[in-house]
């Protein structure tokens, strides 16, 4: 019998389209902010997008999953700039998060989307792993210049260190979220110097109104101290 040649395996259906997956993410934000979450349908999404509904649902299970990747590409965007300091590149990226923030279509998404995990824990999964880790490698790769820098300490037991870069992450989306869409309150320059000092340098420097890494009048680093910033 003749050899038969193994030939690869051929996939169903038609390619994804890169094109099509960012106008069917922007549709979805645009539905969000129309319609909001009770009335948005993936058929209006899909209307507005201009494809067919069964082009949705071969892409997404359902409606949670589609809203929390349109909101997971907006975070997307955010960057950390290297301004040669580490307060420097914290105040920056707390400016960026903030006007990211305030965007209608963030705004009105993310909102719909973290009321609507307080009932759906597996929404609650998705946010986590879509949204939350995929911007952890900005406070990795902060903390990695910083380090570089000598700003801070190398950490060498890696789940020490994975614990800190949490921490960080929290307080830093905590407080800009809590700023941004709960108090309704800006985030200007002025508030993100305040917000990194006391980040880096603690409340007595934060009350003080001092730079991150300065001491007061009198003060001296006890011997063998870390570098103010350096538990952070």
């Amino acid at each position: 019998m003749p050899s038969r040649t193994p030939t690869e395996p051929t996939r169903s259906g038609r390619p994804r389209s890169a094109e099509a997956d960012a106008a069917i993410l922007e549709a979805t934000r645009e539905s969000l902010v129309d319609l909001g979450w009770s009335k948005l349908t993936m058929g209006d999404v899909a209307t507005r997008a201009g494809v067919a509904k069964t082009t949705l649902y071969r892409r997404w299970a359902g409606k949670n999953e589609l809203v929390v990747d349109a909101v997971a590409v907006l975070f997307d965007e955010l960057e950390l700039p290297d301004l040669g300091s580490l307060p420097a590149d914290v105040e920056a990226v707390v400016l960026q998060f903030a006007a990211l923030l305030e965007r209608p279509e963030t705004k009105t998404a993310l909102m719909a989307v973290v009321a609507e995990s307080t009932r759906d824990e597996a929404l609650r999964d998705r946010i986590r792993d879509s949204i939350v880790a995929r911007q952890k490698h900005l406070v990795l790769q902060g903390r990695e210049r910083a380090q570089l820098r000598g700003e801070l300490p190398a950490e060498p037991d890696a789940l020490v260190a994975a614990r800190t870069a949490d921490l960080i992450f929290d307080v830093i989306a905590g407080a800009v979220v809590h700023r941004t869409l709960v108090s309704a309150e800006p985030v200007d320059s002025d508030w993100a110097r305040r917000f990194t000092m006391l980040l880096l340098s603690g409340l007595g420097a934060a009350a003080a109104g001092r730079q991150p890494g300065a001491r007061g009048p009198g003060e001296s680093r006890p011997t063998g101290a870390q570098k103010p910033g350096g538990s952070v």
